[in-house]
């Protein structure tokens, strides 16, 4: 691996030897192969032209193939004047031919380290194909279930959010600041979408944010300050207007936040014809305008539209653009491509014939399962769970023997092969009916009726409902978050059998499950649990595996209710859940608090909190306070439980959330078993952003600790920062 020193001297080489248009190329990024999985519909030049013209730096690659990367690379290096090659970066998102769980699935496993192994072998599976860059992880914090794009993310929680971006950047490219770059092995990757895309007003993708300074630096920053901090490749700017200007064409956006506060020295590429889209936004009056404000504005690489190519040089010319902005641009660029080994081996990355022992090998599949367990939650469980040994099945529903169950963002070439629940539960050992009895939207002709044979004849239903892989996702949002109608219908048929209702619901995002919280008997929320799917549901449901997934997001009780999240700014007048006292912030129909709250998850095993304590009452700015708990298994079912702890500023200079998540710790307990657990708060964790300057206030503090964000004020403590 070379040093970063003899990669600054190859880099200005290279650069003296390049003519305005070649580094203009370089920073241009072909839509020239198929992207209509991503919603690509433009028209761009041919593609291999383009490459021997020195007019492309990197391309967009969906259908990755080593062979196609191989002929592509070979004319950039061969028939390019200099030779420079590609570098091919796809949407890695939830993995690439095994799948795993949606991210916001993968969240509620609160275990940040089986999620870098998942994306490990995600990009192990990549580089087989010629994959150099995924452009991920999305590390948008998201409030409002309605955004389809919510399936991508950790949920609504900045700590959560912040430790699995570490975690997918270090499993991506190897370990901290890249360390496997060059390997072979790992890729590069791109945070995105910097910053505040979550915040899409309405819910309602690519739609306007609005959002505060402190908001903005105190929620959505700090998952990007992590991955940042950990040595990602690249950042990609959001769609959106942030106080009024796109991110792509945002010098406050891409220098002020991201360059100078957050210190990223790395790679800006635009999101898909961003920089087009400025002119849409009212920001440009054409691409010469468009390409001038993001140009100028610091982003480094244009992608799918060929802007950059088309007007950086005139105006490179007449000084509109200063050319030193080109030579930084481009000097970020090859300095990746140094990084990630190409310019020494620009074939190092397509390991033709390597595909069938690599995708989807034994142990990829193993830790694919291990996860999706991780990753389901139990909401609701009256003892209809585990099922019976042996139990007569009636598995019912559009889910039951589906093999949509990978969501969306995934482009595997093995979906044949993902496992159904019907598959799980038979291979089980359990005597499954099955009878989908309606598709996702509409009822089968004699379906309900078939369903409701089958129910008469068995122990138990399982009722498989939710989501298909379009409902959520770019492009997905959803004014009603409900499961559809034809599946309602199913569901009020299957409750009036009277036999055990154990519900099962797919999905990208959550949902409205009020009627499933009051009629069904168990509830299990499994997400889109990937490959491994049936497998990972039929060993929650049979009880081989215990249940110890956290949700990441709360669920709403209604829709009126979005947004609802945990960590909330208080009001002078709350209302306390319980009085009908009328001036107080309520509604007046229903309570204030969502169905599930963030954290909250159940198990086949029973847990019990004692003697939360503090190493001590004061701390100085240079103290980390250990809070210790004794966690204690007391059921005879070997489970694991997450431990959360939560602070809360008293009295700041701004207003404070009720209540935030600064530590947690997965707790894996044997039958009565009992652990002294270590949870920490540093001083990092009390500074916060008041809309001018970040700062650190001396006063008092209340510390929670529980097993959810709720009720966690049983175990209240208090110390003071001085």
């Amino acid at each position: 691996m070379r040093t970063p020193e003899e990669i600054d001297r190859l880099v200005e080489e290279l650069l003296s030897r390049m003519t305005l248009e070649e580094k203009i190329g370089q920073m241009v990024q072909s839509a020239g192969l198929d992207t209509a999985a991503i919603g690509g519909d433009l028209d761009a030049a041919p593609l291999e032209e383009e490459i021997a013209n020195g007019r492309v730096g990197t391309a967009i690659y969906i259908q990755a193939d080593a062979k196609l990367a191989r002929r592509l690379q070979s004319i950039a290096v061969e028939k390019s004047r200099l030779g420079i090659p590609l570098i091919f970066c796809q949407d890695v998102i939830h993995g690439f031919q095994t799948v795993f769980p949606i991210p916001l699935g993968w969240s509620c496993s609160f275990d940040p380290e089986l999620v870098r192994r998942a994306v490990e072998i995600s990009a192990k599976e990549a580089t087989r194909a010629g994959v150099m860059l995924a452009f991920s992880p999305m590390l948008d914090i998201a409030r409002d279930p309605r955004w389809g794009r919510v399936s991508e993310g950790a949920g609504e929680d900045p700590c959560l959010d912040a430790r699995l971006a570490r975690a997918q950047v270090m499993g991506y490219q190897g370990g901290e600041d890249g360390a496997g770059l060059g390997d072979g092995e790992h890729v590069a990757c791109c945070l995105k979408h910097f910053v505040g895309y979550g915040a899409a007003e309405g819910g309602r993708d690519y739609n306007t944010v609005e959002i505060s300074p402190s908001t903005l630096h105190n929620v959505y920053l700090p998952p990007f300050k992590a991955g940042v901090d950990a040595g990602a490749a690249m950042v990609m700017p959001s769609f959106n207007l942030v106080d009024g200007v796109s991110s792509a064409a945002s010098p406050y956006v891409l220098q002020t936040l991201l360059r100078q506060e957050l210190g990223f020295d790395g790679v800006i590429v635009s999101d898909y014809a961003a920089v087009v889209e400025t002119i849409a936004h009212g920001l440009a009056q054409d691409g010469r305008e468009a390409a001038l404000r993001c140009a100028n504005a610091g982003l480094d690489i244009e992608m799918a539209t060929d802007l950059f190519n088309r007007e950086l040089p005139r105006l490179v010319m007449e000084g509109k653009v200063p050319e030193a902005i080109i030579d930084g641009a481009v000097r970020r660029i090859l300095a990746l491509k140094y990084r990630l080994g190409i310019m020494d081996d620009p074939y190092l990355y397509m390991h033709e014939g390597e595909e069938k022992a690599v995708y989807l090998a034994p142990e990829h599949l193993e830790t694919a399962r291990c996860l999706a367990r991780e990753s389901c939650v139990l909401l609701k469980n009256d003892g209809a769970l585990p099922l019976k040994e042996g139990a007569k099945i009636a598995l019912v529903g559009p889910c039951a023997d589906s093999k949509d169950q990978l969501g969306p963002w995934q482009f595997s070439a093995f979906k044949e092969r993902t496992v159904t629940l019907r598959q799980g539960l038979e291979e089980r050992g359990y005597a499954v009916s099955c009878e989908p009895a309606t598709t996702i939207f509409e009822p089968l002709e004699g379906g309900v009726a078939r369903a409701v044979a089958l129910a008469r004849d068995c122990d138990a239903i399982v009722l498989a409902v939710g989501e298909d892989m379009t409902m959520s996702g770019e492009a997905a949002s959803r004014q009603n978050i409900v499961i559809p109608e034809a599946q309602m219908a199913l569901a009020e048929a299957m409750r009036a059998t009277g036999k055990p209702l154990v519900t099962v619901v797919t999905c990208g995002r959550p949902l409205l499950l009020d009627w499933f919280e009051r009629h069904s008997n168990a509830l299990l929320c499994g997400w889109f649990p990937g490959t491994e799917a049936g497998h990972a549901l039929a060993d929650l449901l049979s009880g081989d595996h215990n249940p110890s997934g956290r949700l990441s997001i709360s669920f709403p009780r209604h829709a009126g209710q979005i947004p609802v999240y945990y960590n909330h700014m208080p009001t002078g007048r709350p209302w306390n859940g319980i009085s009908d006292e009328k001036f107080v912030s309520r509604y007046l129909d229903g309570p204030n608090d969502p169905l599930y709250p963030f954290g909250y998850g159940l198990s086949y095993s029973s847990f019990k909190l004692a003697e939360v304590s503090l190493s001590s009452g004061r701390m100085t700015r240079e103290d980390t306070l250990a809070v210790t708990a004794k966690v204690r298994n007391t059921s005879s079912v070997p489970g694991a439980t997450v431990l959360q702890l939560y602070v809360h500023d008293v009295a700041a200079r701004v207003s404070r959330p009720v209540k935030e998540l600064k530590d947690f710790v997965r707790v894996d307990l044997d039958a009565h078993q009992e652990r002294t657990v270590t949870l920490h708060i540093a001083p990092e964790d009390l500074r916060f952003h008041d809309g001018r300057d970040w700062v650190l206030v001396s006063g008092r503090f209340e510390v929670f600790v529980w097993f959810s964000s709720a009720d966690c004020d049983l175990e209240k403590l208090e110390f003071t920062l001085e």
